[in-house]
């Protein structure tokens, strides 16, 4: 077996409307950039990733084009995949495409791009977690008093923080186990999944938990765009 190959996936094709925009907030401008571009370059300035998939809407397709070549990406640009109906099935197209160049002993890189503060230590962290494992997943403690209530109005009880954990993106997995994984929730089950990581735990994969990054908040309100260009401007 030859030497395994670290493939990123950039999921891209949201249309996320929270913020009010017409544009979705991942090609939004931030310091004379759109967000993509920030995770774009940090994956191809990586020398562990081997190449980079990006899920996004064909109309996206030729100005990504230009700002993967903006970023020095184009060694490493595999080509686009279509988005799904929901973003598990946006990353079951990718991982179909992926498959077509790579093995199922490689591993695949998942992040999204409305993170744009993706680090270098962060990828090297989420590769280096996976070695002996089938996936890695950072992850953040509850700083909060965490409880349960069933029918959102009462509390039933309270929940020991110190055993629940907050997932991150991104993940790591062994290309073709979480391939199978998420083939396996075709075709209703996949349509429920809310994160990457839940194919592979109801699989029965084993997943490493690594420390997670506060600062690579997902850019979800206006205030949280408000908040990345800021961190933007502070470093300019």
């Amino acid at each position: 077996m030859g030497t395994v190959k670290n493939i990123a996936l950039l999921l891209s094709g949201g249309t996320g409307t929270r913020l009010g925009s017409d544009i979705p907030k991942q090609y939004m401008e931030a310091g004379g950039r759109p967000v993509i571009s920030y995770s774009i370059g940090c994956l191809a300035a990586h020398e562990r990733i081997d190449g980079i998939q990006i899920v996004a809407e064909p109309v996206w397709e030729e100005k990504i084009e230009k700002w993967v070549e903006e970023a020095g990406a184009r060694g490493k640009f595999r080509g686009f995949s279509s988005p799904g109906k929901n973003r598990q099935l946006s990353i079951l197209h990718g991982l179909e495409d992926i498959l077509n160049y790579a093995d199922e002993e490689d591993c695949v890189f998942i992040h999204d791009a409305a993170r744009p503060m993706l680090s270098d230590r962060q990828i090297t962290d989420c590769l280096d977690g996976i070695c002996g494992y089938d996936g890695v997943l950072p992850v953040l403690p509850m700083k909060d008093t965490v409880y349960l209530s069933r029918d959102g109005r009462s509390i039933d009880s309270l929940l020991n923080r110190s055993e629940i954990y907050a997932g991150q993106a991104p993940e790591v997995f062994c290309l073709g186990k979480y391939y199978e994984a998420n083939r396996a929730l075709l075709p209703d089950k996949i349509l429920k999944v809310n994160g990457s990581t839940e194919p592979a735990v109801m699989a029965g994969l084993c997943i490493a938990m690594i420390p997670g990054d506060e600062g690579n908040f997902k850019i979800t309100t206006k205030e949280d765009l408000k908040r990345f260009r800021k961190a933007v401007e502070e470093t300019m």
